[in-house]
Parts: structure tokens; C-alpha cells; sequence
């Protein structure tokens, strides 16, 4: 799990602190501005301008703000040194996720293949992090990827998010689990070929990861490999996290629809008064098909309501 630390005007920082606004901790400590904790993220932000990321969705949280100055890993992650190498010019299967920090919407997990005879032609079509592209541009370039590369999605609805987590499923695990299943899905497609490894963004530490998966009938485990910021070691991880975004954005638009106006993404004080909204135009009950019902939002929404 990676740090990431950030130095912004103190403007920015009170914009960041009322985005998220629902997540704020009462009790910041000495010297900070605020302090807020995610659902799988936390952050502080210092007078002195300071802003520190943490957690498994740390550093996409930070890509929202700014370019990391500086990144410290904990024990147990991989680091850039340890991945094959050349890795960024072999043929290889990536994978990545969308929809985890978002309070509407499902999560999508993508496993792409890219051969190391299509890195040039993903160039020519924009493929890069996806952090750096806007939804327009996602989904331009994803719409080439589908009918270009050799690619497994799930998406997962948020009845069985729901469900999963009251289960006791932690969103890691539920990650976890679609990962795997979405390279398996991908290996089967694409066989005979062999990929030279796999990659996956990395939201867990690898002991973890497996104990994640440790009750699923198959799990894939050959040559298989974890990074931070895997987006930018190779095309494939960019290429999985466009066309998760994709069929993010697509299922926004769907869900949005049925609620009758726009749902915003991610779970700042706009989420909240779109799932008010939501609960006086459709009940309730409604919550369990458009959102992530243990996010803090539910309890803001209701009282909102």
C-alpha cells in the first residue's frame, strides 16, 4: 500500500476538504486542516500545505488532485525493481478496477491482453493512464480497444456488492475475486497463446490477495505480478483501466436514467444530495440497486431527507 503526499495552496485544500465533506473525521490532529477516511482511502492535509494519501485507493484518490511528489512503499508491495524485466515490452495481460471509491454506480474489473506486436499501434490510439484522460476521451479510445484487443469484463451490479458485503465481504476480497475471475475468463479466451505474465494494479498485498481467493474453485497463479501505479509500467494496465472506466461511465448513464436525472460520481456532499433526491422520488429501498450501502452517504442521505 502506497503514500502518496501532495503540496497544494491552501484554496485547493479547503475545495478537497468541503469533496469530502461526509468522510471528515471530527478530530483531526495537531497542525492539520482536516482529516477524512474513505472507504478505502485516508487523508490529511497540513496548514503547511501538505496533503497525505493512504490506503488501497490512496494514490487514485491523490491523481485526482495532483501529481505525487513522492510515493513510499510498505512492506510486502512490489516494487518496480522486482517485476520482470522489459516488462513494459512484453505481451502480457493486465488488470485494473473501476467504481470502488464511488458511492452510485457497480465496480468493473477488466483483464486486457496486449501483445508486445500491438504496444505501438495502443501508443497511436491514446492508450495511456487513464487518470490523465477525460470521460470523453475514454471512451473514444475504448471504443477502438473492444475491436483491437482480447479483453474479459465483469461488472459487478451493487444488489450482489451489497450483498457480498453483508456477507461480510470487504471490498479487497470482492476485488480479489473479480480479478481473478476476469483473468481466468481472459486466459480461456485467448488460449493457446500464453501470456509472459500477468499484472495486476495493485490494491493488496500479494499474501493477501490469495487469501482473498483461497475458496474459489480456480485461481490463477502463474507468473503473475503486482504494482502500484501499474498504468504506467504497461499499455495492458492502461488499457484494462480504460475500458473498465468505460463500462463504468456507461453504466452511470444507465443508472442515471433510471433515476431520472444525472448521479454524480464518487461520494462527496453532491452524492449526497443526489441519493436524498433519490430516496423521496423512489423510496428507500432504492439505495440497494443504485448504490454502495455501507458508504457513509446512506446515513448523510437520510438525514438530508
Amino acid at each position: 500500500m502506497a503514500n502518496a503526499v501532495l503540496t497544494l495552496p491552501i484554496s485547493k485544500i479547503n475545495e478537497m476538504k468541503t469533496h469530502y465533506e461526509c468522510f471528515l473525521k471530527p478530530t483531526p490532529p495537531p497542525g492539520a486542516v482536516f482529516a477524512a477516511k474513505g472507504p478505502s482511502y485516508s487523508i490529511t492535509a497540513y496548514k503547511s500545505g501538505k496533503v497525505l494519501f493512504q490506503g488501497q485507493s490512496g494514490e487514485q484518490e491523490a491523481a485526482k488532485w495532483g501529481i505525487a511528489e513522492q510515493t513510499t512503499m510498505k512492506k510486502g508491495f512490489t516494487s518496480h525493481n522486482s517485476l520482470p524485466q522489459n516488462i513494459s515490452q512484453r505481451s502480457i495481460i493486465g488488470t485494473d478496477e473501476v467504481g470502488t471509491g464511488d458511492y452510485f454506480g457497480p465496480i468493473t474489473v477488466v483483464a486486457a491482453y496486449v501483445s508486445k506486436d500491438q504496444l505501438q499501434l495502443l501508443k497511436e490510439l491514446g492508450v495511456k493512464d487513464s487518470k490523465h484522460l477525460t470521460d470523453e476521451t475514454i471512451v473514444k479510445i475504448a471504443k477502438d480497444l473492444l475491436h483491437t484487443i482480447p479483453y474479459s469484463l465483469l461488472t459487478l451490479p451493487n444488489e450482489k456488492y451489497n450483498k457480498k458485503q453483508q456477507q461480510g465481504w470487504t471490498q479487497g476480497k470482492i476485488k480479489a475475486v473479480l480479478h481473478n475471475q476476469a483473468i481466468l475468463h481472459l486466459r480461456e479466451k485467448i488460449a493457446p497463446v500464453t501470456p509472459e505474465c500477468v499484472l495486476i494494479d495493485q490494491f493488496a498485498e500479494e499474501k493477501v490477495y490469495y487469501r482473498h481467493v483461497s475458496c474459489e474453485k480456480a485461481i490463477y497463479r502463474e507468473n503473475v505480478y503486482f504494482s502500484t501505479k501499474a498504468e504506467g509500467i504497461h499499455l495492458a494496465v492502461a488499457a484494462a483501466s480504460i475500458i473498465a472506466r468505460y463500462a463504468f461511465i456507461k453504466a452511470m448513464d444507465k443508472l442515471s436514467e433510471e433515476a431520472g436525472f444525472t448521479l454524480p460520481k464518487g461520494a462527496g456532499a453532491k452524492v449526497d444530495q443526489a441519493a436524498a433526491r433519490l430516496i423521496r422520488s423512489h423510496g428507500e429501498s432504492s439505495l440497494d440497486h443504485f448504490t454502495k450501502k455501507h458508504f457513509a452517504n446512506t446515513e448523510k442521505a437520510k438525514k438530508l431527507v
